[in-house]
């Protein structure tokens, strides 16, 4: 939901688990039904491995990465006096590691610096 995964079905231990709280009750429910269970038991192997063997050369073995897009804006404040704050947002880059740093005069400026948590695109990308 909103591009957060709540509940995934793991092909290792072979039954639901959750990845949120509610995710967790979800698992419980999935689990409970076990003809359910015994069904997607049965697509991994039907599906999920023969499809994970074949694309495994293009997909999980291909290093590429994609260098992020960036934007700079200036973020009035509205609560002090002076014209506001600068904000650098990274968008759109795999692999998920990315250091962002501020320069002034070939300086790097750490102090002052707020960063948030890194966030999925939803489609692999951050």
């Amino acid at each position: 939901y909103n591009r957060e995964q709540q509940v995934h079905f793991d092909s290792d231990v072979g039954n639901y688990v959750g990845d949120t709280p509610f995710g967790e009750i979800q698992a419980r429910y999935f689990n409970s039904e076990l003809q359910y269970v015994e069904y997607k038991r049965g697509q991994v192997d039907r599906i999920c491995r023969p499809n994970y063997e074949g694309s495994t050369p293009f997909l999980v073995n291909r290093r590429a990465e994609l260098p992020p897009s960036m934007s700079i804006s200036l973020v009035p404040s509205s609560s002090e006096p002076g014209p506001g704050r600068l904000l650098c947002s990274v968008m759109d880059f795999y692999p998920k590691e990315v250091r962002v740093r501020w320069f002034q005069d070939g300086q790097e400026l750490p102090e002052h610096v707020v960063a948030t948590d890194v966030l999925p695109n939803g489609d692999w990308t951050y």
